[in-house]
């Protein structure tokens, strides 16, 4: 009977955890992530935001609208910073 409570109440917690997960909006998520880059002093980066299913070798840095895109990170290179 322990068993059963104990499982009853692991998974009752489970379901209720994922009620209080958010679907962020991708700009929101960009926005603060871009902050976050800024305070650590990084500097000539490009965030983009993928769906998904068209990630390949990308540098994955954040999830968003329930997991449908993805916001991935470049790093430019001087030479393409200087020629803009």
């Amino acid at each position: 009977m322990k068993c059963i409570a104990c499982f009853l109440t692991f998974y009752g917690l489970l379901l209720g955890a994922s009620s209080f997960a958010q679907i962020k909006p991708c700009e929101e998520l960009k926005g603060e992530i871009e902050e976050k880059l800024k305070a650590k002093g990084v500097t000539n980066y490009s965030l983009e935001i993928v769906p998904a299913d068209q990630i390949k070798d990308q540098k994955v840095v954040g999830s968003c609208d329930g997991g449908k895109m993805k916001i991935t990170y470049s790093k430019e290179k001087e030479k393409e910073k200087k020629q803009k």
